[in-house]
This record gives C-alpha cells, sequence and structure tokens, in this order.
C-alpha cells in the first residue's frame, strides 16, 4: 500500500482482520485490484480531505499539551505543536505520553532523543528547560520533520541525521530512546549518558540494557517505559 499510494491510506480493523482503504481515482482503484484482486469501491463523503483531522486529538501530560496545529493549547499550558501529516508520530501513542511523563521526573539537563521521529519528545524536553537537546534519526524526512516542527514551536534543537545504531553519539546527561526493543538493546551500551528512558514495546517485554541499573517502570495501555541509571 506504500508503495501504491505513497500519499497515503487508511488502516482499520474489520470482522476481525484488517481493511485498507485508499482516496484515489480509477487509475488508481485498477492498481489497487491488480495488486489485491477486487475489492470495494465507494464514492467519498463530502468533506473527506478534512475528515482524517478527527483522529488527532491533543493529549495532556501534566503541564504539556501535545497537539495539532488547528487545536488550541490552553493559556496555562507548555505547548508542544505536531504537524501530523508528516506521519513521524503525534503525541497520543501509549509509549510517547509515557516517556513525556518519565521526561518531568527529570531535572533538566542535556538530552539525546535517539530516533526523534517528529521530533516531540525533544520538542517537550527544550520546553521542560533541557539544554542542549540533540535529535538523531537514520531516515532523513524524519530529521525534516524534526527540524521543521522546532521551529514552529520556536524552541532550538541540534536535529543530526545519523544512525544511532553504529556510529558515535555525544555525552550527555539523560538520553531517551522510543524505538523497537531490539535497537534499544543494540545501542544502550554506548549511549553515553547518567540515565536513560527506553520505550516502544509491550509491557510484557523487558529490555536487557548492558551496562544499565534498572530504576523504574511505568505502563499505560498495554505498553511500558522502562528508566535506568548508568552503572
Amino acid at each position: 500500500m506504500i508503495e501504491l499510494f505513497p500519499e497515503g491510506f487508511e488502516e482499520s480493523r474489520a470482522d476481525g482482520g484488517v481493511e485498507l482503504a485508499a482516496y484515489t481515482n480509477a487509475g488508481g482503484e485498477e492498481r489497487l485490484w491488480q495488486v489485491f484482486g477486487p475489492g470495494r469501491a465507494e464514492d467519498v463523503q463530502a468533506g473527506w480531505a478534512e475528515a482524517w483531522k478527527r483522529f488527532h486529538q491533543p493529549v495532556r501530560v501534566g503541564p504539556l499539551w501535545v497537539g495539532p496545529p488547528w487545536e488550541t493549547a490552553p493559556s496555562e499550558a507548555l505547548a508542544v505543536v505536531i504537524d501530523p501529516g508528516q506521519a513521524f508520530g503525534t503525541g497520543s501513542h501509549p509509549t510517547t505520553r509515557l516517556c513525556l511523563a518519565h521526561l518531568l521526573d527529570e531535572e533538566p539537563h542535556g538530552l539525546l532523543d535517539l530516533g526523534c521521529g517528529s521530533g516531540v519528545l525533544g520538542i517537550a524536553a527544550a520546553r521542560l528547560g533541557f539544554d542542549p537537546v540533540v535529535a538523531f534519526d537514520v531516515d532523513p524526512l524524519a530529521v525534516e520533520a524534526t527540524a521543521a516542527n522546532a521551529r514552529a514551536n520556536g524552541v532550538e534543537l541540534a536535529v543530526r541525521l545519523l544512525d544511532v545504531l553504529a556510529e558515535p553519539l555525544p555525552p550527555s546527561e539523560l538520553a531517551a530512546a522510543n524505538i523497537a526493543l531490539a535497537e534499544i538493546e543494540s545501542v544502550a551500551e554506548r549511549i553515553p549518558a547518567s540515565r536513560l528512558i527506553t520505550s516502544g514495546y509491550l509491557a510484557s517485554e523487558r529490555p536487557d540494557a548492558r551496562g544499565w541499573q534498572h530504576a523504574g517502570r511505568s505502563e499505560l495501555d498495554g505498553w511500558a517505559a522502562d528508566v535506568f541509571e548508568r552503572l
């Protein structure tokens, strides 16, 4: 579906399986049928181009408000405005919310955001007074999205295109890695930080972070986040 409709498609649960839908024209419908076989075609309802916005609701984590640019943050909140059009994470996923909650428990020092995606964690950290904040991702589109979101939020992040699994990392007091479990276990020993926040995995999983001592865990909707201290 990504190859057929790089501009976007919709995935939803249906009858115990998954239904994939693309908003396209007759040519796109023909491509879809050639790959997947006969499907169902329907005329879209008026206003479909704006309907996707209802799926992106703001979230609140302590003083932090994370939401899309068409919503208005409460006046007392620390707003983190993320454009969901980049599709690298909007802050609503439980793992992101868990990481944000753990950031609130940390003293504001330097932060490494390993696998920054849309930049939610790095931007939130900067809003909380962390400095310097350095954000890394191996995907150039994620680096571009993070830089754009940082500018839109009026915060300074050093955003770098870098493979955190293979390349050296700068020292920092704190690191956050909301990435896959296998990647966390691969990079943990090489992270030059005193404390580490990890997430991106289910509550039934626990990262084997070599060189670190476990210091805390939180869970939300079947997902987990952990805090480690350097041994």
